[in-house]
């Protein structure tokens, strides 16, 4: 919030790829929030792309207009390890190298990124964090594009029992209600979000195979055809027709996170930093709902699209890596997640705050499960590459030959994620101390 009691968000686009025109797209969701809702807006750009790509991409920055109540950061990652240089010694963690490796590593994350946006926003006293992804359009309707912001911004940060007079359905517990709203999100419509249809189109029941490994183990087989069924499909089907918001705790298959905001409960649990993992952003998806916290799910879905240097014979290895380090990072998770259903609302301290200790301690007993379920998803996962063939099954051979590195790397990534938890709160507080170069309301600029 601004010294005037004027709320400031910030509106978080992480990107490693071309995407001018989903920048444009976001510039306009920003407006709407200001001409609507009065508030101030840091639109935050963290930039991981090439130079050329990055000055595409300033072109689209310098492009918006200027006005009092929008700041717009375009960030290029030398500027963004800079700002985490000073919190991070501002903080003084034992381990810096690492802290840093894990925010900002070489390899693309998708938690890491979205942990920065977090860190930045917290600098620049916003009170939610609103993120999309760079492969999104908006809707139409009624000649006009639907922001999702549109249903953010009303009701985070609002007692649940406020909220439930503005929302179409309320399906929230009466002991929750006086507890804060949280997130506000919905999901996505268009291409899959995980770029997977050839192999559904090559052979539907290796498909079934692939996607079967995201299941926990003990799942029944009637349980694993549902789960494969409404993977990675988003809101197919459902098309806008007025729009519709249910104040709850949120299920995490109903919203995806090129589509969903976050009040608070970014700046207590952060979000698994792992590399080259498809998923590595979903935590608080899951954390939110598990210990009670309400939310609100809406209908302005995202479009998504599949931008072409996905599917280029170059980013082909890299992006199956991910997806294989997806199913692995699952054996781990799904207990994770589990625990944390336990303990529901002990998650909870009596101001409703998240008790990061609590996870951090769940996330650290989770490094120490068998790995032998991982051996079988490996086993499963090469026989399915093998019998698609051609490049499919050049894979396989990459991932036999990383075999025990993969499954190593699996448990670490949990160790370093309840490292993180640990390392989360004076981080907050020292970036909440590290005054950026740039205050809101200047123009568009470096850190």
């Amino acid at each position: 919030m601004t010294a005037s009691g004027v709320h400031r968000i910030c509106l978080a686009l992480p990107t490693h790829r071309e995407c001018a025109a989903t920048i444009t797209a976001l510039a306009a969701e920003a407006a709407h929030a200001i001409d609507h809702f009065g508030v101030d807006v840091v639109y935050l750009i963290l930039d991981s792309t090439d130079a050329a790509t990055f000055d595409r991409h300033a072109v689209a920055v310098r492009a918006i207009g200027v006005r009092a109540a929008l700041t717009v950061l375009h960030l290029d990652e030398e500027t963004q390890r800079g700002f985490l240089t000073e919190v991070i010694a501002r903080a003084r963690h034992p381990q810096p190298e690492l802290i840093m490796e894990l925010m900002l590593p070489a390899a693309v994350s998708y938690g890491a990124c979205t942990n920065r946006a977090f860190l930045i926003a917290a600098a620049l006293g916003c009170d939610s964090v609103h993120r999309r992804d760079s492969d999104i359009e908006f809707q139409t309707h009624g000649g006009g594009p639907l922001f999702p912001v549109h249903h953010e911004v009303p009701a985070l940060g609002r007692p649940a029992a406020e909220v439930a007079a503005h929302v179409s359905a309320v399906d929230l517990d009466p002991a929750d209600r006086d507890k804060p709203v949280v997130t506000v999100g919905a999901s996505y419509l268009g291409e899959m979000s995980v770029d997977i249809g050839e192999i559904k189109l090559m052979n539907p029941e290796v498909y079934h195979d692939i996607v079967s490994l995201w299941a926990a183990e003990g799942t029944s087989e009637e349980d694993k055809r549902e789960l494969v069924a409404e993977s990675f499909v988003g809101a197919a089907g459902e098309s806008f027709v007025e729009d519709r918001s249910t104040l709850c705790l949120v299920d995490p298959m109903r919203v995806d996170m090129g589509n969903i905001s976050y009040h608070r409960v970014h700046e207590e649990v952060p979000l698994p930093p792992m590399a080259e993992t498809i998923g590595s952003d979903y935590f608080l998806i899951h954390l939110v709902p598990d210990s009670g916290l309400p939310g609100v799910l809406h209908n302005r879905h995202v479009v998504n699209r599949h931008t072409p240097e996905r599917r280029t014979e170059a980013a082909f290895h890299p992006y199956h890596l991910r997806l294989a380090k997806f199913f692995l990072s699952m054996r781990y998770l799904h207990v994770i997640y589990q625990r944390l259903r336990e303990e529901g609302g002990a998650l909870l301290d009596p101001d409703h705050r998240l008790r990061a200790e609590r996870v951090a301690a769940i996330v650290r007993d989770s490094a120490d499960l068998d790995p032998t379920p991982n051996i079988r998803r490996l086993d499963q996962l090469e026989r399915a590459y093998r019998t698609l063939g051609g490049r499919y099954a050049v894979f396989a051979g990459h991932l036999a030959a990383r075999r025990e590195q993969l499954l190593a790397e699996a448990a670490r990534d949990m160790r370093h994620f309840a490292l993180l938890i640990d390392a989360w709160a004076p981080l907050v507080a020292a970036a909440k101390d590290t005054a950026p170069l740039r205050r809101p309301g200047a123009a568009a600029g470096p850190w």
